[in-house]
């Protein structure tokens, strides 16, 4: 753990995987299918979409794995926060629309659930050498920080405001800021291994 909180490359992943964790199973996961239920979707249909998006995150994650063994791991994670704050931003319009805007989402979050981790995972195996693993378990420990702060912070949004919207907006905001954050981080072929 000294290793990592000495090197800004942990606290930059730290961040951004925080923030996954935080518009994922903190937000998404806990909190879409009342969001759903609320703009009359029926439970059954929402839990259905809540387990399309996972069926979505398998292809997405997948391809994720694909491409983080030959591009710029920055950059997809860039992409990856950017479609996902758009996504979230996009979201509220979604729930008050037609089905096909709920299944532009679905396809869209979906596909970025999970996709994160393969390029995280490699940015801190390449950064921190035989210490990735460990410090991906501190980075991953964040992640679920992330979430718990989101699924309280969604409830308590909710009691106060009466809906959602606040929530998904400030997801969708987050999530670019991660865009940007990722970007903050050195070409680990720039870097010597941090020891």
């Amino acid at each position: 753990m000294k290793t990592g909180v000495r090197a800004k490359e942990f606290w930059l992943l730290s961040g951004s995987f925080f923030i996954c964790g935080a518009t994922t199973n903190g937000l998404i996961g806990t909190h879409f299918i009342p969001a759903a239920m609320e703009q009359g979707v029926n439970e059954v249909a929402a839990a259905g979409m809540l387990a399309s998006i996972g069926v979505f995150n398998i292809l997405g994650t997948t391809i994720s794995g694909w491409l983080s063994d030959r591009f710029d791991n920055r950059w997809l994670l860039f992409w990856y926060y950017g479609f996902r704050g758009l996504s979230l931003l996009f979201l509220p319009h979604a729930l008050g629309s037609d089905t096909i805007s709920l299944a532009i989402f679905i396809v869209f979050f979906g596909l970025d659930w999970i996709a994160t981790v393969p390029p995280t995972v490699r940015i801190a195996t390449e950064t921190f050498g035989q210490q990735g693993g460990v410090i991906f378990g501190w980075i991953f420990a964040i992640h679920q920080i992330g979430s718990a702060a989101a699924a309280f912070g969604g409830g308590v949004l909710h009691t106060w405001l009466g809906d959602y919207l606040v929530s998904f907006i400030s997801a969708g905001i987050l999530s670019l800021l991660a865009s940007g954050l990722v970007m903050k981080i050195r070409r680990p072929g720039a870097l010597s291994k941090i020891s």
